[in-house]
């Protein structure tokens, strides 16, 4: 029951999101934009898209054969494409199905698993606050004010009233851990909080997979091919719409980035928030309406959504009929 009603307050949150991004939509031009738009370019982004699941899928798999397990390319690609499929099902469960299925089919320990996942997506968003603050550094007049107006202002006025309880609530959070370490002796007495230390040794493996990884060099050019392809795919739909296609590399990077904030906002796959953010930074930063903006927020998004879609489900047959993997550390 608890994520039927999650999954019914996340849905209706997209909804609503899709209602504004609808708002002020003219049909009949809608309609003819699709028309007008270059599937080749769009069917290129897609290609790019595949190719990131795959890189993805290696890089991962560097981190957690540092644990001590070995992992093939093609379960690692299956265990990535799952978990863009069950992101459509309920937001953020993605994380955990990968690591159930890769333990499932590798025999890896979950907790483990799940430690290399907090490193890959911590290290991705320090990767996504760089291309970011380089976008805005470079044209801050352009980007900076959308931004600032847009993103930041509305998330301080929402803790402006409130920031006593954020400040106590965050302290609360930072204490907790303190207080568990220094009487985890007494507290390992007790069952609960056996399981609990033993899940957090686990990702803590998992985490530190990454510090004395041997292959940091193929770690870091994996990362930057995965963000090369998520580039090209931004710039491939620019290129598909007459509209937006005189926009050049730079802003395909800025759209990347705002669109990576819709993706990560916890609805089911990015709808609604991606297409109304996407749109929003394109009628804010260049005057490109709302109808032209929803329509390429609407082919970039879908055709994205296909991609994991489709490889998503492919990879769950192949999983399914794949015979379960002896442990094999």
């Amino acid at each position: 029951m608890k994520k039927v009603v999650s999954y019914i307050l996340f849905l209706g949150l997209a909804v609503v999101l899709l209602y504004f991004s609808f708002s002020g939509v003219h049909w009949n031009d809608f309609i003819e934009g699709l028309r007008s738009a270059n599937y080749t370019w769009i069917l290129a982004s897609m290609t790019f898209g595949v190719v990131a699941f795959w890189i993805r899928g290696i890089r991962w798999r560097l981190l957690i054969q540092n644990t001590g397990y070995r992992v093939t390319k093609s379960a690692a690609f299956d265990a990535i494409t799952i978990a863009y499929l069950a992101n459509f099902a309920l937001p953020r469960a993605g994380e955990l199905a990968r690591c159930g299925v890769l333990t499932k089919t590798s025999r890896a320990p979950f907790d483990t698993l799940l430690g290399t996942v907090v490193l890959e997506r911590a290290f991705d968003v320090l990767c996504l606050f760089i291309t970011t603050m380089v976008v805005i550094g470079v044209q801050w007049n352009l980007f900076g004010s959308f931004m600032e107006r847009q993103l930041w202002d509305p998330f301080l006025a929402m803790f402006a009233h409130n920031a006593f309880y954020l400040a106590a609530f965050l302290l609360f959070i930072a204490l907790v851990p303190i207080v568990v370490y220094l009487y985890r002796k007494r507290l390992n007495r007790f069952f609960v909080f056996q399981k609990t230390f033993e899940v957090a040794a686990g990702i803590f493996r998992g985490l530190k997979s990454g510090y004395n990884l041997p292959q940091k060099g193929a770690f870091l050019l994996y990362t930057l091919v995965l963000w090369g392809c998520y580039l090209a795919m931004s710039y491939c739909t620019l290129l598909a719409f007459p509209a937006v296609s005189h926009l050049n590399i730079l802003d395909a990077a800025f759209l990347m980035a705002v669109g990576s904030l819709g993706w990560i906002v916890p609805v089911q796959g990015g709808i609604g928030a991606y297409h109304f953010i996407v749109s929003l930074a394109l009628a804010s930063v260049y005057g490109i309406s709302q109808t032209q903006g929803f329509i390429f927020a609407t082919i970039s998004h879908e055709s994205q959504a296909i991609t994991m879609i489709l490889f998503g489900l492919f990879s769950l047959i192949r999983t399914t009929c794949r015979p379960q993997a002896q442990p094999n550390r």
